[in-house]
This record gives C-alpha cells, structure tokens and sequence, in this order.
C-alpha cells in the first residue's frame, strides 16, 4: 500500500515539474543574469563537441604490384627420380610440416603496441595466415598423390610402372631308382637284401626374371628369362652339368574390351581434371578469404568510427548536464530537465559501451583472420590500427547480359562444374567399353640355349651286360645268364658352359613362335550394364548441376548489381539528411547565440546531426563491402587485389608492404 501510494506522489509531482516547468520559464526575465565565471547567460552553451567524419578518397585503394609468375611449390605428382640416386624411388617422398606460427610481416607492422594495417597489408597477411586457406591448400596436394597413384596403374586394369620380378632357388636332391634299366645306373655289388637301392643325385640353381609393363592403349608386354644350372649323377645325360637359358617375349593387345586410351587411362584423365578442381576450390577460398578479409576490415573501421560518434554523443550529454545542474542551482530550471539530460547521458553511455564492444569483437574477429596463432606473444593487448581512408567506389556501369558472361567465364565454381561434367563424359566412354566382349590378340615369341659340360657316349653294338647287375626274381634268386645293360662310354669330355647357352639362345638356334586370340563373352553382361547406366545417370546429374551453378551465379550477379544501386541511392539520401541535420544545427547554434533557443534544443539537433553522420558513414561501409560482394560474384577478386593463386599456393606473398626496412619474404623450397 505504501509502495502505491508513493508511486501516485511520483506521478503527480512529474506531471507537475511538466507543467511548471514552462510556465517558470517565462517567468524569468528577457536577460538572464551572467555566469560569473563564463561570462556567458546560464542558459547560453558554447557549441557542443561535433562527430568530424573521415574524409572520404574516390575510388579505392590502389593495390601493390605482385609477382605474378608461378611459384616453384611442391608437385606431388611426380615421383622421386631415381637419377643421379637410384634408391630415391623407394624412399617416401618428402611432405613438409605446416607452419603454425605467425609469418614476420606482421612483426614489420607493429609499432609502439600498435598494428597498424593498411587494407592490402590485412589482406595480404590473410593470403599468408589464413588457417581456412592453410587447409584448402592441402587439396589439390593431395589431388596430386592421387594422379601419381593414377600414373602407375595400380588402380586401372593396367600397371603402368615397371615391374621386374626375379626368383632364385638352389636345389640338392637325392632320389633313389626303383628301376636302374632306365635311370642308366647299375646295382650296386653285395647281397640282394643288404645293399642299398641305386640313387640318383641332382644339384639345380635356377634364376629366373620377369619384367612386365602394360602401355596407354591397352597393350601389355611380358619378358621372361628363366636360367638354370643342373648336375647329376645320370652318365647318360649329354651335358652334366648343364646350363639351360630360356628368353620369352609374350605381347597381349586387346581388340574390343580394353581397347584404346579412354579405357586404359581414363583414372589419369579423371585425377588431372581432380587436380583442376582442386586448384579451382582453393582459388574460390582464397577468393573468399580475401573477400572476408576485407569486410573484416571495414566492419573495424565502422566500428572505431561509430566509437567516435558515441564519444561525441556522450560528450555533449554531459556538457547538457553540466548547464542543467548550473541552471538548477540558479533557479532558472526544473528539477525534471537534469534527470531526463541524465537519463539521456546513461542511455548514450550504454551504446557507448556496445560500440566499445563491438570494436573489441572485431578486432578480435580481424585478428583471427589474418593469423595462425592469435595469442602469440607480440599480439597481446596490441590494438589494430586501420589506415586505409574510406572510398566512394566508382560507378559499375555494365548490363546484367555482360556482367554475367564475365562472371561464368571467372568463377571458380563454374570451372568446377565443367570438370566435374568432363569426368562424368570419361567415366561414359570407358563403362561403355567395357559393354564389349574381352577379344585380345597375343604373340609369343621363345627362344632357348643350351650348354655345359658336354659328354660322348657310345654303346658297343646293343647295349652291354654289366655282369655286376644280374636280374633277380622277385624272391631274390638270380635269373641264370640275365644281367641289366650297361652303356660303354667310348668318348670324351668336350668343356663349355653359360657363354655357349647364352650364343644358342641369342642365335635363335631352338625357337618357338605361338600366336593366337582368346575370346571372353559375359553372357547377360548385366554388371557392365549397370556401371555405364549409373555413368550415365552421373552425367545427366553433372548437366543439371552445371546449368544450376549458371543459374547461381545470374542470381549472385543480379543480387550484388542490386545491392550496389541501393547502396549508392541510400549514399545519396543519407548525404541530403546529413546536410539538413547541418543546417538545422548551425541555425539552432545562431538561435542560442541570440537568446531564442535552450541548450537542450542544440544538443538535441546536435544528436540529430550525429545521427546522421553515422548512418552515413555506415552506408559508405555498406557500399565498400557490396563492391566487395560485387567483385566476388563476378571473380574478379584476386584480378582487383593483383593476387595469384600460385601465392596462395606457396602461403607467402611475393610484394613488399610499404613499411621501412621491411625484407622481401623468401619463398618456401619445394619437392621438385
């Protein structure tokens, strides 16, 4: 009850204070009495504190010349060479760790625990710190490992490198002989049932190679070169021990299925086209870095600005406050008019506050933008700085029809549809191959050697008895006048070896020629089927895709053409309402000059005026940044900023800002 009771007193005594108020007011003589300190009436201010806005520049910034050449950056497609190293290519080719710290330009622009940064120096720093570009980097990087892995074949149905494969074995064999007549070797000598059964004994070295390499066209070659050296115990054997030398050469062409260089490199035409589209989205984020980058930056300039014209508001709320106190303690104003100055002082105060803010988040946002490492000791409490002066960007006179021809032959987006509909055409071509019957031609051409110790045996008239092996029954007894043959030899040993079997093989004097077709028909061929419908349907889906990021960028055109005549027409419309805020001010100013006006007038016109100033200031940063979204719906970002994506590549940018004894930065060593 106490509570609404005194609520009902407030009530009545404001509304009171509202009525009295003017009415002592007019109460007051014509001349107010003079501040003996000012010299001036209570009721007469000096002008208040007024926002000055920054001058403003025509057309932006120009941009620093950059090398525009290529970077010699790593090129993961190529593989270690083996010359002048020949192990190289069995060694992991090298992949530098990622720098994670602050490149030094920034060190260059920090003087005095303050950064103070020119839009290019921003945007550079951005090319160089990026993380969002640090990753995309890592794209077409990759995309080149995997048209190495293309290259070799190992994912097609050809091996495109090399192979050579080289097997050696030696061998040691005792064989025992159930039948002497035709192993050539007597019985030994001795009781049936003592002595052991005749053996054979056989020593054998093989080393064999292979060397295989399948070709763009489908044509695989096949060499083999097999060698052996052989010894045994057999005395019938011509050579002993013998070198035997065999050399095939097998090529393998198919006619249909497998035929021709879509079916066989298709994965290479595909990973070089991914490499395009790789580059092509690191190009599109680095469009897009640079273009953040950038309306980070006008975003902070606004927001160091709007500070400015929350200062300026602050300030002439006091300095109304201060008069409204003085004019109280005279007795020539209302109680009520120092609370509501107050009142209005708390309330700029409070967007003061927020402006104040706003400053720190975007500095904060800036900061994360164009660094990797945003708490490195350097950056601690450093406050940025812009330096780049606002611009009325030009006029961009250009019809919506030329405007997007331009924008679909810049943006990386539609370049990377029209690969992505490239490779679909390939993935086509090569499932519809593979709807034919496997018909391969093949030659083999053989040739062999032979060669060692050569032995001449000749058997006297038949074949010898040799009394020392009779013929036993199978219950041992022997078998009277029945002995096992023996071969006489009557010859001599003739020596030789490897270099007579590698002149028999290279003379061609034991070839062997083989050709023929092998035929393999699917019967319903449903799998082949399938891949090239779903081929099929990838294009069809590729097309609509295409004509859809056609589509986008009209769109994105039109939007941004839109945006900038808006923008420019709210330039234009804010520019009168800051003129007419002028003019009400300086007159308002002349009324209290001559007694006519009060202070809270002034200040009230003064907010109007600030008012406008500040909508004007961030309509100019509106129309800087839909110039911003302008050059980027239209590519033409890195053309305007003179940025190559071979800087991007590399992660260091080749011009040198304009700061005294600043180095020209080194550029990373690559793989090649």
């Amino acid at each position: 009850m106490t509570g609404r009771i005194l609520h009902a007193v407030m009530v009545i005594a404001t509304a009171a204070s509202l009525v009295a108020s003017p009415v002592y007011a007019q109460d007051q003589p014509a001349t107010p009495p003079q501040d003996q300190q000012s010299g001036q009436a209570p009721g007469v201010l000096p002008p208040p504190p007024q926002y000055q806005p920054p001058a403003s520049t025509q057309g932006p910034p120009p941009a620093p010349t950059r090398n525009m050449g290529f970077s010699k950056g790593p090129d993961y497609s190529k593989p270690n060479s083996w010359f002048p190293n020949i192990i190289a290519p069995y060694t992991p080719i090298h992949v530098a760790k990622p720098e994670l710290i602050n490149t030094p330009r920034i060190d260059q622009l920090i003087q005095n625990g303050k950064l103070n940064l020119s839009l290019e120096d921003a945007i550079s720093l951005g090319l160089e710190n990026n993380l969002a570009i640090a990753v995309e980097r890592y794209v077409p990087w990759l995309d080149e490992a995997s048209l190495l892995l293309a290259k070799s074949g190992a994912n097609g149905r050809l091996q495109f490198d090399p192979t050579l494969t080289g097997a050696f074995n030696l061998n040691e064999t005792t064989t025992p002989v159930n039948n002497p007549f035709f192993a050539g070797v007597g019985q030994l000598s001795g009781t049936p049932q003592k002595s052991p059964a005749p053996a054979v004994f056989g020593h054998t070295f093989n080393a064999n190679l292979q060397y295989t390499q399948g070709f763009g066209y489908g044509t695989q070659a096949q060499v083999t070169f097999d060698n052996s050296r052989s010894s045994s115990s057999i005395p019938i054997d011509l050579f002993n021990p013998a070198v035997q030398s065999t050399m095939t050469i097998q090529i393998t062409q198919p006619l249909l299925n497998g035929f021709g260089r879509i079916a066989n490199q298709r994965y290479i035409i595909e990973a070089r086209n991914t490499v395009k589209v790789g580059e092509s989205q690191l190009e599109q984020q680095v469009i897009a870095t640079v273009t953040q980058v950038a309306t980070d930056y006008w975003e902070l300039v606004f927001a160091r600005e709007n500070v400015k014209v929350e200062q300026v508001a602050v300030a002439a709320d006091q300095q109304l406050v201060d008069n409204n106190k003085k004019q109280l303690e005279i007795g020539t104003m209302a109680p009520l008019e120092v609370i509501t100055a107050e009142s209005q002082l708390a309330t700029d105060q409070q967007a003061l506050v927020q402006a104040q803010t706003t400053q720190l988040l975007d500095e904060t946002t800036l900061l994360v933008a164009i660094t990797k490492d945003p708490l490195a000791g350097n950056l601690k409490g450093v406050e940025i700085v812009p330096t780049s002066p606002i611009y009325n960007p030009n006029a961009e006179n250009i019809a919506l029809d030329d405007a997007v021809k331009e924008a679909w032959q810049k943006r990386p987006e539609l370049q990377q549809a029209a690969l992505n509909l490239k490779n679909a055409g390939v993935e086509v071509k090569a499932t519809k191959n593979n709807l034919l019957p496997q018909v391969n031609l093949f030659g083999e051409y053989q040739a062999a050697g032979l060669g060692g110790i050569e032995h001449v045996t000749t058997p006297t008239g038949a074949l010898e008895a040799d009394l020392g092996a009779p013929i036993l029954t199978s219950t041992g007894v022997i078998v009277p006048n029945e002995f096992e043959p023996s071969p006489v030899e009557t010859g001599s040993r003739f020596p030789g070896g490897y270099n007579d079997d590698l002149r028999r093989l290279i003379n061609g004097l034991y070839p062997t020629f083989e050709g023929g077709i092998n035929l393999t028909l699917p019967i319903r061929n449903r799998a082949a089927q399938a891949q090239n419908a779903t081929a099929q349907l990838n294009e069809r889906e590729q097309e609509v895709s295409y004509l859809q990021t056609q589509n986008t960028i009209v769109l994105n055109v039109r939007q941004t053409l839109i945006t900038l005549e808006q923008d420019r027409a709210a330039i234009r419309a804010a520019e009168e309402a800051r003129v007419y805020a002028q003019q009400s001010y300086d007159d308002e100013v002349k009324k209290l000059q001559l007694g006519t006006s009060t202070a809270f007038t002034v200040v009230q016109k003064q907010q109007l005026l600030t008012a406008a100033e500040g909508v004007e200031l961030r309509d100019r940063i509106n129309l800087i940044e839909a110039e911003l979204n302008f050059n980027q719906a239209m590519g033409r970002t890195l053309e305007v900023h003179n940025i190559t994506v071979a800087d991007a590549l590399r992660g260091t940018i080749s011009n040198t800002p304009n700061i005294p004894g600043a180095l020209e930065p080194e550029g990373q060593s690559g793989h090649r």
